[in-house]
């Protein structure tokens, strides 16, 4: 048999999606399973943007698409930037891909060479790294701790930027930790990167619409405009549409970044389905007063399961201000053995005893760079998420 390529030697299976594949599969076989690993919407996607994609469909908008996204949609996309995060693109600064999770691969791929290295503050989204590594790139992650909001400091960016730096990737809100930059720390980042010209900015806003407690969505080039011409803005429509399915990410940037990706574009895939397109016009240019609906029921979510767990002797979760996560410290289960018996040694441990003894499917932190910490999505039903709080409260006081 011949060999698989090198490049896949460094290159692990996405930890969220295996518990994920984990909780179907104990679901199969019969058990009640509470999955709170999938970093998914579980309301419907909009009415409106179902019925644009079956027009579409009848119209006969079913052949190939324009690999950069259909001409409605590139300006679809142009109105979003302007009304929502003040930045001006051309129509040939805007490209679309098959979720915000390709157009990072192709940013990543169109720049990255061998011995380039890519600042990643940390924890930080499972993917980020292994794409990295995927491109022949080398991640450098800089921890960002729990007493500063799992937010960098300054400092900690500015030292670990190098004359090999490509890259800074920024995600707030955060996956997997909920956390949110105010302008002040998206500044503070601004004014270290413009003392680096040589590096690229990715920040990957998709959870840009699930925000808490008053606060305000920023993004790094609306902050700071001198950073426009380096600063490739992400985003798309599954987390705030729920169109997780639906596949559709796009971004805006300079030319010459968007031109290369674009190249990257059309030898790994091409365009995105025109009915996803459609779909896509619909809701960017449709109402929005779903999202801060959607947003609310979040929020009420977040304070229950917060409540919850911070009632838990040894359980201690920082309050996040946005996406639908929370990251959850169990420093203190480390060194025990749970009532079934199995010993505790770090996260994955926990992770796994919780799936076995109390069918409660999670996420362990040092899939995201950071132990001892596990990561749950309160992306579901308030039953489930009873039922879940039940469950994980009875494992951690069976723990001795």
């Amino acid at each position: 048999m011949p060999d698989i390529a090198d490049r896949l030697k460094n290159v692990s299976v996405s930890a969220s999606v295996a518990m994920t594949q984990k909780a179907r599969d104990l679901a199969a076989q019969g058990v009640d399973v509470v999955g709170l690993s999938t970093g998914e919407p579980d309301f419907p996607t909009p009415d409106h943007a179902i019925d644009a994609a079956y027009a579409a469909a009848k119209a006969g908008d079913t052949r190939y698409p324009p690999t950069d996204g259909t001409p409605a949609l590139r300006a679809a996309i142009q109105r979003k930037f302007l009304r929502d995060n003040e930045l001006k693109y051309d129509i040939s600064q805007i490209l679309t891909a098959g979720g915000a999770k390709q157009i990072i691969f192709n940013a990543m791929m169109a720049t990255i060479n061998p011995g380039d290295e890519v600042v990643i503050p940390t924890p930080s989204w499972i993917s980020y790294a292994d794409i990295v590594k995927f491109a022949g790139g080398t991640p450098v992650p800089v921890a960002c701790h729990e007493e500063n909001g799992f937010k960098p400091l300054a400092a900690d960016l500015d030292a670990a930027i190098t004359p090999n730096t490509k890259w800074l990737l920024i995600n707030y809100p955060s996956n997997p930790t909920g956390s949110v930059a105010t302008r002040e720390e998206m500044q503070a980042i601004a004014d270290v990167m413009l003392r680096h010209p040589q590096v690229w900015i990715l920040t990957d806003d998709i959870y840009e619409h699930l925000i808490y407690d008053g606060v305000t969505f920023w993004t790094l080039a609306q902050v700071e405009p001198r950073l426009y011409d380096r600063v490739l803005t992400v985003n798309g429509v599954s987390k705030a549409y729920s169109m997780t399915g639906w596949r559709l990410g796009f971004c805006g940037g300079p030319l010459p970044l968007i031109k290369a990706m674009s190249n990257v574009n059309t030898q790994n895939s091409g365009g995105v389905t025109t009915l996803t397109q459609a779909a896509a016009v619909a809701v960017l240019d449709g109402p929005q007063d779903l999202l801060k609906e959607r947003a609310e029921i979040y929020r009420q979510r977040r304070d229950y399961v917060l409540g919850r767990l911070n009632s838990i002797p040894g359980v201690h979760c920082h309050t996040p201000q946005g996406a639908f996560y929370l990251f959850v410290n169990i420093a203190a289960f480390v060194g025990k053995t749970t009532a079934g018996g199995r010993a505790i040694s770090n996260d994955a441990d926990f992770v796994m005893a919780l799936i076995e003894e109390q069918h409660v499917v999670t996420v362990p932190g040092a899939a995201y760079g950071m132990s001892p910490y596990f990561r749950l999505s309160y992306a579901t039903s308030m039953e489930r998420l009873q039922t879940g709080c039940d469950r994980i409260t009875a494992f951690c006081t069976g723990c001795h």
